[in-house]
């Protein structure tokens, strides 16, 4: 009988312990906090250019593929276009989207696997870019010099954006149509010795990779006109880079130019 007393005892002993467990177990769940989540947010910072030495418009205009007439109206700018060093130009028109902060993204720290869908991958479609068709630009353009033709424009590649004449150091470069010089600097990465001529409110040409710039700013030019050395400014070879551009945007300088 004393035994059997003993042994509820034992039993009671071990049923309270076990529910005082119980009960810290829960009260330790009930206390554990929560993990923070945090929010990340991303902002497109505005597309701005800070003038440095040398700079002008056209030559800021130029690099980014712009139209100097948008980019003077964007900023307020009036003629001549003349700018100071360390003014910030904007390069794109105002209120677009590019000065907007996007909306905040939440970065979720649950333990719960997020649900996802499979996700049905479609193989891109090749497309295959369409010839440029040519602009009558009113302009009577003549070849800037005389050599082989080693480089040709491809339609949206940026590092094709004009032909290359080779030819020999010192050679004659000659201005493509009349116009006025709105470029004469070294400036611009990728060009070397460049000149930028302005022909109307819509067509400019650029001769790159010169020895020897011999017309400045602001100076009016014939066609035809000795207006550069050739050389290998910016590149590994004597050579002309020339471009010609409408609104700003290169197009294919060989729809132009006289044929050969």
């Amino acid at each position: 009988m004393k035994m059997m007393k003993n042994t509820a005892i034992y039993l009671l002993l071990l049923l309270f312990t076990f529910g005082l467990t119980a009960c810290q177990s829960g009260d330790q769940t009930s206390k554990e906090s929560p993990k923070n989540s945090s929010n990340q947010t991303t902002s497109s910072a505005k597309k701005t250019h800070v003038v440095q030495s040398g700079d002008t418009l056209y030559g800021i205009s130029f690099r980014s593929g712009l139209n100097y007439r948008d980019v003077a109206a964007w900023n307020g700018i009036e003629e001549p276009y003349t700018i100071k060093i360390g003014q910030k130009i904007r390069l794109t028109p105002p209120g677009t989207s590019s000065s907007k902060t996007s909306a905040p993204t939440t970065v979720s720290t649950s333990k719960t696997p997020a649900q996802t869908k499979p996700v049905v991958v479609t193989p891109p479609v090749k497309t295959t870019a369409q010839p440029q068709v040519p602009v009558d630009s009113n302009i009577n353009w003549q070849w800037p010099t005389k050599g082989e033709l080693v480089g040709l424009y491809i339609a949206d590649d940026k590092t094709n954006q004009g032909i290359n004449i080779a030819g020999k150091a010192g050679q004659k470069i000659v201005a493509a149509a009349d116009g006025v010089v709105v470029y004469s600097g070294s400036g611009l990465i990728g060009y070397g010795e460049l000149l930028i001529i302005k022909h109307n409110s819509e067509w400019i040409s650029a001769y790159a990779h010169n020895d020897k710039r011999l017309v400045a700013e602001g100076v009016t030019v014939k066609a035809g006109q000795h207006i550069a050395d050739m050389g290998q400014t910016g590149t590994v070879s004597d050579m002309l880079h020339f471009e010609i551009r409408r609104n700003g945007k290169p197009v294919d300088p060989l729809l132009y130019l006289p044929k050969k």
